[in-house]
């Protein structure tokens, strides 16, 4: 049985209820939202472990639901996507979302998804020590927290864990697949390309050039490596 607590936010009850039946026959707690500010508000006060979220809500939309979301919360967040909405999945990935799965989704990979985000960390390095220190960058393992030039650089929980799987080696080329595997999980089933966004996200907020990086570096049609040297 799992203690951990998940927010459904749909508009459709149908849809609500069906993911909340095969949630709680796998133990799982489970709160439900029909719009966005319902959402935001059931995420302050209940804290979930995670969020599943549509991105066709009336009135504030999926999309402004996870900006806002981000600016007080990291919690993991698969979103719900009609099969058309490409740039919805690209956007949603790019504020901050774990993971997307494409309407009309099986129940069960949908569970699938989010047991695969619960324990994304799972397979990440766990070093004598959890503190790593680089010319001009700090990552504290404990603390959870990153400085670059002795000022701290605000991450969300998914590229702090995609920034100390690449530090754990530095130099060393990994795949997309691979961070997959040591940040997300073995079994993600999404899209590789959540590989690019959040390097993005992680470089904008390093303050490293993509052009010119100096901190994480693209091997093309490969993956990325950590530049820095301890």
């Amino acid at each position: 049985m799992s203690d951990r607590t998940i927010l459904v936010v749909d508009d459709e009850r149908k849809i609500r209820q069906l993911v909340r039946a095969y949630l709680e026959k796998d133990g799982y707690t489970v709160i439900e939202a029909a719009g966005g500010r319902e959402a935001l508000d059931k995420a302050r006060s209940h804290q979930p472990d995670l969020i599943v979220l549509d991105v066709m809500l009336p009135g504030l939309d999926g999309i402004e639901v996870l900006r806002e979301l981000r600016t007080f919360s990291d919690v993991y967040v698969v979103m719900l996507t009609a099969k058309t909405e490409e740039v919805d999945k690209l956007i949603g990935l790019s504020v901050g979302a774990d993971d997307y799965l494409s309407k009309p989704f099986s129940p069960r990979e949908l569970l699938a998804r989010i047991k695969a985000v619960l324990r994304r960390d799972r397979g990440l390095p766990k070093p004598e020590s959890n503190a790593f220190h680089f010319d001009g960058l700090t990552l504290d393992g404990d603390r959870r927290e990153v400085t670059r030039s002795g000022a701290p650089v605000d991450l969300t929980a998914l590229e702090f864990d995609l920034l100390t799987a690449l530090v754990s080696e530095p130099g060393r080329v990994f795949s997309r697949r691979q961070l997959l595997e040591r940040v997300w999980g073995w079994d993600f089933f999404g899209d590789e390309r959540v590989v690019d966004v959040h390097v993005r996200n992680l470089r904008r907020a390093l303050g490293d050039d993509a052009a010119q990086p100096t901190i994480i570096g693209t091997v093309r049609g490969v993956g990325y490596k950590f530049l820095l040297e301890p």
